[in-house]
């Protein structure tokens, strides 16, 4: 790893965790203990505003940053086959967002770098059979963000109808569906909804707050896994 990497590696770790030891990274970086403090007393001579000392730890104080864009080759291949996935499995305006990203990414790093964004080897085509999603999911989408209730007709896999006002908290995609998981106030409890086969939809003027038993996390606490169709 060249050193300018490697800089920034501790200062991009530094900005994830609390207090680090020498220790921890240069187990991570894989170099010596020595260097590390070489390393860190550059950086804070250089104005770098990294707080600590040898043997308790260092942090990096709130509020400083550099630019997030560099990138190695696996984190551009990471960018580029999600970015794709995005464009093939998800509503257009999450798409025409995914494409400005990384549209915004191939304009400021290194043109070596660059070049790989156009990358043929990893794609993401869109499945033939895939299910028709007919209400708005970028609204859907707003409606998690802004913590607003929505109502729609549901259709469950018996081609049984009802209606659900719900506070929607999650949606995750499996396979080849999108999935939502909410608290159905129509049912009083956690449900998952497969989003092909809602109809009908509308956020509500109606706003929610954060009530215990009810969140996302708490979904996620029932079996510690992700929402699937129940």
């Amino acid at each position: 790893m060249r050193r300018a990497d490697r800089l920034f590696e501790i200062i991009q770790i530094l900005r994830r965790r609390k207090a680090t030891r020498a220790a921890d990274l240069a187990a991570l970086l894989e170099v010596s203990e020595r260097t590390v403090y070489r390393d860190i007393s550059d950086m804070i001579s250089r104005g770098v505003p990294i707080e600590g000392e040898a043997g308790v730890g260092y942090i990096l104080r709130p509020g400083f940053d550099l630019p997030p864009l560099m990138f190695n080759e696996n984190e551009i291949e990471a960018l580029l086959l999600g970015t794709r996935i995005v464009q093939s499995w998800a509503d257009p305006e999450l798409a025409e967002a995914a494409a400005s990203a990384l549209y915004k990414i191939g304009e400021v790093v290194p043109d070596a770098l660059g070049r790989q964004l156009d990358l043929v080897n990893l794609w993401t085509p869109v499945e033939p059979a895939r299910v028709p999603i007919t209400i708005d999911q970028a609204a859907l989408r707003r409606a998690i963000r802004e913590k607003r209730k929505v109502q729609f007709v549901y259709r469950d896999l018996e081609d049984r109808t009802s209606d659900r006002r719900v506070r929607p908290l999650i949606m995750a995609f499996y396979g080849h569906v999108w999935l939502l998981a909410a608290w159905c106030e129509t049912r009083n409890g956690f449900r998952v909804f497969r989003i092909d086969r809602m109809s009908d939809f509308g956020a509500l003027e109606e706003y929610f707050t954060t009530e215990p038993g009810r969140t996302a996390e708490d979904f996620l606490k029932q079996d510690g896994k992700p929402p699937r169709e129940r």
